[in-house]
């Protein structure tokens, strides 16, 4: 049964439905780099995100909720550990029982609470129902309006035929992803929203993952049209120039102040050469598969013109916006995030993080993964699964075993790139962390979803 607020939490939000909040827009890339964005020194011109990161506070050291794409979007609209919310893997709808729980709270639910108008646009890969297994749909989970694929823009960026709104399918598109996700938020904007009302706008966009394509003449800018290195920047290039058309219909909106703006990418980049140098890309729970841009913006209450040097990531969006909107967090409900408002305002310059960032995916080497302060540990896992990529439920009972091995310990304040293991040299260290690993291990299994049972 889904957690509610406690009655004085339920009470709270009525009375602060109707005074000034700030509309609240998050803006998720999907398969971005870490070292992909002008901002981060990447090679592709992103003018828009620039702007949101010089008005605001950029991360320098941002993490994702996992290294593939559904755990982290699981992790972002609940600020907690995927596996505690049913999600391990990537779901594969058709052939899963695998979906974001409805007894979740999940950040539209919490706003929707306090009086916001609520809207999914773009990607959402958290389940949705199909021929063999009912799955929530977006408003389920809190959302008025939805306009989303299942996973991918399919057949490629160009021409989706994948979208469905509000359960009905859309059929194809003309255009690129991007564009047609922005046009469908300012389209909610303009015609299906209570001007009286905050919005939270949820826009989940499919660039850069694969399938790739862009405009000629934006990979031009980038290399020959068939590079796919080029097309790769391309789609990161128009979707920046979709944004910047979605930041010029906020302004119309209404003034800067009143939107708060997050931004940041679900996982680590496919490609190599995106990473920063970091070790590891999408699908490895090294620094290179986890580590994204972070931008948060609001104009009056986030100091601008900031480069943060505390980690962070996207589990802490959650308990953020419930800190920056002065809502109550859902009682009963474990967040694995903390709440970073005090260092954006500067209110709190002395953040403590409650709980070290985790990560776990059953595919990846290494297994698991932690960061505490400067420290980071993995380990990989202490038992053989198939080599398919293609989660299977059945694993379930082996992974929450939680047997792990082959520990290594990285400074990654002077060795960023994760290239020399300090096990051997810091052995106190070393057992502190791998106990502090293995209670947070156990306390996210607990909760996890028993889908080889039959469904929950």
């Amino acid at each position: 049964m889904k957690f509610f607020l406690s009655l004085f939490s339920l009470a709270f939000c009525s009375f602060v439905a109707g005074a000034d909040r700030p509309n609240v827009v998050v803006l998720l890339a999907d398969d971005l780099g870490y070292q992909d964005i002008g901002c981060y020194d990447g090679p592709v011109k992103t003018p828009s995100l620039d702007a949101l990161a010089k008005g605001g506070t950029r991360f320098q050291t941002f993490y994702s909720g996992c290294a593939v794409c559904s755990p982290s979007r699981a992790t972002l609209l609940t600020g907690r550990h995927h596996i505690r919310t049913g999600v391990y893997s990537w779901i594969y709808d058709a052939g899963q029982r695998s979906h974001l729980l409805e007894r979740e709270v999940t950040l539209a639910e919490v706003l929707k609470g306090a009086g916001y108008e609520t809207a999914h646009v773009g990607k959402w890969h958290l389940g949705l129902p199909g021929e063999k297994y009912d799955k929530p749909t977006p408003d389920k989970h809190g959302f008025d309006y939805w306009f989303a694929t299942w996973n991918n823009a399919e057949p490629s960026h160009k021409n989706p035929e994948t979208f469905i709104r509000n359960g009905e399918p859309v059929g194809k598109l003309e255009g690129y992803s991007c564009q047609l996700v922005v046009d469908e938020a300012i389209n909610w904007l303009d015609d299906h929203r209570d001007n009286g009302a905050p919005f939270f706008l949820n826009v989940w966009f499919h660039e850069p993952h694969a399938p790739i394509a862009a405009p000629d003449d934006i990979v031009d800018d980038y290399g020959k049209l068939k590079d796919k290195g080029a097309v790769y920047s391309g789609t990161i290039d128009n979707t920046d120039r979709a944004i910047g058309r979605l930041l010029k219909k906020l302004r119309e909106t209404g003034a800067p102040e009143d939107t708060l703006i997050i931004y940041a990418s679900d996982n680590g980049s496919y490609r190599d050469d995106r990473t920063g140098g970091l070790r590891g890309r999408k699908g490895m729970n090294w620094e290179g598969g986890i580590r994204v841009p972070g931008i948060f913006h609001w104009p009056g209450r986030i100091t601008n013109n900031v480069v943060a040097g505390e980690p962070a990531g996207i589990v802490d969006i959650f308990p953020t916006v419930c800190g920056l909107l002065d809502l109550p967090k859902p009682e009963g409900v474990h967040l694995d995030g903390s709440d970073l408002s005090g260092l954006l305002t500067g209110a709190g310059k002395d953040f403590s993080r409650h709980q070290p960032l985790f990560w776990h995916l059953q595919k990846a080497r290494p297994i698991v993964a932690m960061r505490d302060g400067k420290w980071s540990l993995v380990a990989d896992p202490d038992f053989e699964l198939s080599t398919s990529n293609m989660f299977d439920e059945a694993w379930i009972p082996k992974i929450k075993e939680g047997r792990y091995t082959n520990y290594q310990l990285f400074d990654l304040e002077k060795d960023p790139n994760q290239t020399t293991n300090l096990a051997g040299q810091h052995p106190e260290k070393l057992q502190a962390l791998k106990k502090q690993l293995l209670e947070i291990n156990a306390s996210i299994m607990s909760d996890g979803a028993d889908w080889h049972k039959g469904g929950e």
